[in-house]
């Protein structure tokens, strides 16, 4: 059995976050397609209007405008059409009321932004070796 690629939604406002996620796929040579929104309204507006093939992951900051991370997961947690959604936390804050909030919406994982350089590309190998192994259902 063949298994589809796995499409990445990345939902973060920041440019120099997204560069540095994008450029750690690169070095790694993942090549998996990535699809970025700038905040929770607008990664809701593409998994509303179908705009991300399954099977997909999210890569979800939390600290955004309009709307923010939390309000994100709450918003897809009580979706039908959205709430089995694999969704990991790449983030900034490191407080124990966003990892617990986080965790209360069953995220897959919760990780910070600011491991840097090698640090960082562990998390995305981490990423990698999920979507390899794991089988999706057809459809999220």
């Amino acid at each position: 059995m063949k298994t589809k690629e796995v499409t990445l939604l990345l939902v973060e406002d920041d440019d120099v976050d997204a560069m540095t996620i994008e450029r750690s796929f690169k070095k790694l040579k993942i090549a998996n397609t990535l699809i970025r929104a700038y905040d929770g309204l607008e990664a809701l507006e593409i998994l509303d209007n179908d705009s991300i093939p399954s099977p997909f992951i999210i890569l979800l900051d939390l600290q955004m405008p309009r709307m923010n991370g939390l309000e994100f997961l709450e918003a897809i947690r009580n979706n039908p059409k959205h709430a089995s959604s694999t969704v990991f936390v790449l983030t900034s804050s490191a407080t124990d009321e966003d990892m617990v909030a986080s965790y209360n919406y069953n995220v897959a994982g919760y990780f910070l932004k600011n491991s840097a350089g090698d640090g960082f590309l562990d998390i995305v190998n981490l990423l990698q070796g999920y979507w390899k192994i794991v089988h999706f259902p057809e459809s999220q």
